[in-house]
């Protein structure tokens, strides 16, 4: 075990400049350490229990032109879709009967769904399903909108920062996004009072170790509800369609970090993960993850909503096949309950 890896497990915290050495120094035996610890930790807050949400991708049409995204509006070849009211009203019932206590409401930054649009939708689902959670994941909106949504009944919000480094962000964004107002969004959110997740691509282009210790700095200062961290993967209809996919190792590696630095916080093992990986969920699992995001989006749409080559959508991420889901979550040692699967505060 390395120095950093001690200091780690003694202090549940390290400075910027050593959370880059960390990164650029681990061992397999480092790895399999934090893992065990992380997953000591997760247990200790949550038991062995792997909370699981029903994803819904609800639009791929985009406004945004983000240069690693496959929704990107410049992709002429994506073949668009938006969800009506009914259809997501639709998977809802249907992930309600599977098992479902959450709902994920993502999509891309698509003006068709407005205030008036998405409050009537949430307000409809909590009426139907009052012991759900409602989590949108619709990217930068103004706090005014932030706040109706929260008051029509929204629980939590998504919204990875993808990368704690101004001019790192600069380099995957067009000049119109900013981290300052990514930020600012995350902050208005936590302000309302909605259970916040932020999150990180691994392995992104032009990403350095310096770059990954700020994003620890940041979940460790800002300690976000939920952490979504999974492997860069490129789309080949992007300006990022030739460089290469992120690491399994390394994002692994890094979940058992944020579990260390922020035990209460929500962990995915994404669907990023499971596209890399065959076992991929499970490794995430067994690295201190707690979340599972199957798909219950319409089965004639889910291709459609292609963030990266060969993102899967079926098999264990779909939603009508938790059972197999269960199944693997059973064979690393963890349950799927029947729950909402809300943060615990520390």
């Amino acid at each position: 075990m390395t120095e950093l890896t001690s200091r780690l497990l003694k202090d549940r915290s390290l400075s910027l400049e050593e959370y880059a050495a960390l990164i650029r120094t681990f061992t397999d035996d480092d790895a399999v350490i934090l893992a065990k610890e992380a997953c000591r930790v997760r247990d200790e807050v949550y038991g062995n229990q792997v909370y699981v949400r029903g994803l819904i991708e609800i639009s791929n049409f985009c406004r945004n032109d983000c240069f690693y995204c496959g929704i990107r509006r410049s992709n002429k070849k994506c073949d668009r879709y938006r969800l009506t009211k009914e259809d997501i009203l639709s998977c809802c019932e249907e992930g309600y009967s599977l098992g479902f206590r959450t709902f994920v409401l993502q999509g891309g930054e698509d003006g068709y769904y407005t205030d008036a649009v998405m409050c009537d939708i949430v307000k409809e689902i909590k009426s139907r399903f009052p012991d759900c959670a409602v989590t949108l994941s619709l990217g930068e909106r103004s706090s005014e909108s932030y706040q109706k949504l929260f008051d029509a009944g929204a629980d939590r919000y998504l919204l990875r920062h993808e990368t704690a480094d101004a001019e790192h962000y600069s380099l995957l964004h067009p000049t119109e996004l900013t981290l300052e107002n990514r930020m600012k969004c995350l902050k208005d959110l936590r302000d309302i009072g909605f259970q916040v997740g932020a999150g990180f691509m691994v392995g992104s282009p032009f990403q350095t170790a310096e770059h990954l210790a700020k994003d620890l700095c940041f979940i460790a200062d800002f300690k976000p509800d939920m952490c979504g961290i999974g492997p860069f993967v490129p789309h080949s209809d992007t300006p990022f369609g030739g460089y290469p996919t992120g690491s399994a190792v390394l994002t692994c590696f890094l979940l058992s970090v944020i579990r260390i630095i922020h035990p209460t916080v929500l962990l995915p093992a994404t669907t990023a993960l499971g596209t890399i990986l065959p076992k991929g969920r499970e490794l995430g699992i067994l690295s201190g993850a707690n979340v599972a995001m199957p798909n219950l989006s319409p089965a004639t749409e889910r291709k459609k909503y292609s963030l990266y080559n060969n993102k899967l959508s079926d098999g264990a991420e779909s939603a009508q096949c938790l059972d197999e889901l269960k199944k693997r979550v059973a064979s690393v040692g963890c349950t799927i309950p029947v729950h909402r699967g809300d943060v615990k505060k520390g």
